[in-house]
């Protein structure tokens, strides 16, 4: 089925991203504000039975992809209940994760058919792990990554790029694509509220292509698939690949098809997007929300919040912090 969820651009969204919470057992700098968030308060967050009933609407309306994001979403009590009631809802289910809880999930993920998932990981230093991260769970995070491939599920390593922390890493990574099917993917910095963004920061598409190639030779450019976030690549020999989200060199709005859903019940057209709806108040006093869901993706912008020409961070320090939106 189609999806009815249209903009005015004529993109259909079919991609639901759902965040269960804003709680997190790390403090990445990048996503976590130096002096925290002010965590919501619980009558605020959506209850497990919330987030089912509008997911349903959102299916009727024609999603066929819910990816569970947070903060951490294995974090959230009673996870196995949520994931095994959107499972029957016929979607394709993923998952973003930063690793740590995955040994207590797996066989629920085989029972239910969740195979593709997402782990945050952006360096493959254990001393820098716990700099970037403020904790120490880099050996368990690692022997999750390895209990994963080992099972067969298909696994992309999130790697934020950040200049002067891990952009030196770039071909570590790219060799535990050799023999492994693996997807790496690069993300250059992005701007959220409290990061301290700037783009001399960032590491570009260019600059990441031009180091893999100057140590691994011919890469292979791979056919993207529909609704791609990444630039898709893989060196020659090797068994897995590797991706770039560009979001500030070479946005990929052009074919969007995703939607998020904050843990308090915001719908948002854009990872970047200063404006939300309520969803989740209108459901709890009993209204439809089809017709707010199909009135909101109208205000859509094209690109990135309406930033096609630059990312500008005074815009970004409206919005929430990475965590509050999900990952």
């Amino acid at each position: 089925m189609e999806s009815k969820i249209i903009d005015k651009f004529g993109r259909s969204h079919s991609y639901l991203r759902i965040s269960l919470t804003d709680r997190c057992n790390l403090r990445c700098f990048y996503c976590m504000p130096e002096e925290g968030i002010e965590l919501m308060e619980k009558p605020s967050i959506m209850t497990l039975e919330e987030i089912i009933a509008i997911s349903k609407t959102f299916v009727a309306l024609g999603v066929d992809t819910i990816r569970l994001t947070g903060g951490e979403p294995l974090v959230r009590k009673n996870f196995e209940f949520l994931a095994r009631e959107l499972t029957k809802l016929g979607v394709t289910l993923k998952l973003t994760t930063n690793g740590i809880l995955l040994d207590k999930y797996f066989d629920l993920f085989e029972e239910i058919g969740l195979k593709k998932i997402n782990i945050s990981l952006d360096t493959l230093d254990k001393a820098k792990n716990a700099f970037i991260t403020k904790r120490d769970y880099y050996d368990r995070i690692m022997a999750n990554i390895q209990e994963g491939i080992a099972r067969g599920f298909q696994l992309k390593l999130n790697v934020v790029l950040i200049k002067d922390v891990n952009d030196k890493e770039i071909n570590d990574f790219i060799a535990l694509t050799k023999d492994q099917n693996v997807d790496v993917k690069f993300i250059e910095f992005m701007p959220f509220k409290g990061n301290k963004w700037d783009w001399s920061k960032g590491v570009s598409e260019e600059e990441i292509l031009a180091v893999v190639q100057k140590k691994f030779g011919q890469i292979e450019t791979l056919k993207n698939p529909k609704h791609s976030t990444s630039n898709n690549f893989k060196v020659s020999d090797h068994q897995g690949s590797f991706g770039i989200i560009s979001t500030i060199t070479n946005p990929f709005c052009g074919e969007c098809n995703r939607v998020r859903l904050t843990a308090d019940g915001k719908m948002m057209n854009c990872l970047f997007a200063s404006k939300e709806t309520d969803l989740l108040g209108p459901h709890r006093r009993g209204e439809a929300i089809d017709p707010i869901i199909l009135d909101a993706i109208q205000q859509k912008k094209y690109s990135r919040d309406g930033m096609e020409l630059k990312m500008d961070a005074d815009h970004y320090e409206k919005n929430r912090s990475m965590i509050s939106i999900g990952g």
